[in-house]
């Protein structure tokens, strides 16, 4: 027997978005993937739902899923506003560095992940909305983590490329 997928209606996404929201608020981020999937199959373009797909994928990196980090970088990249790109990439790399560092991996191995996070919310920054501070709570949440001494950062070497005097990672 064979299965086929079902085409929700166009009228149905805003509900079908308020479906991948809450089932990523419970956790289960399969679910909010697959509600996602179901509307860009009908509007490939829509820009919440590419949010919430790259945010779901992502969210399995810390739930013990496969890393599908290529796969949530490509879609981020199809966001249409700069900003939004810049910080959304920003928490792909910061995800995937934490999930890692959870994982047992070094330090060492993933602290390019958060200079290349701290270098996306540094761009998010400059373009931010007004009113807008997310770019910049996630740059400090990031510098708190590379502050914190139980990771052993101080014996690492900080590129800080990129970075003003003042934003760049500790030394």
């Amino acid at each position: 027997m064979e299965y086929k997928l079902k085409q929700i209606s166009t009228s149905g996404i805003p509900e079908a978005i308020a479906k991948a929201e809450l089932y990523r608020s419970l956790s289960e981020p399969e679910e909010a993937e697959s509600i996602c999937h179901d509307i860009l199959s009908i509007e490939p373009r829509h820009q919440l739902a590419l949010r919430l797909l790259g945010l779901a994928l992502t969210d399995e990196f810390s739930h013990g899923g496969s890393d599908r980090f290529r796969e949530a970088e490509e879609i981020f990249d199809k966001l249409a506003d700069p900003y939004e790109r810049h910080y959304y990439t920003g928490i792909l790399y910061e995800r995937s560095a934490k999930a890692q560092l959870k994982t047992g991996r070094p330090p060492r191995a993933v602290l390019t992940l958060f200079e290349l996070a701290l270098r996306s919310f540094a761009e998010a920054e400059k373009i931010r909305p007004a009113g807008n501070d997310d770019a910049i709570l996630r740059w400090n949440r990031c510098v708190r983590l590379l502050k914190n001494p139980t990771h052993g950062w101080e014996e690492l070497e900080f590129e800080g490329v990129g970075f003003e005097a003042h934003d760049a990672p500790p030394r």
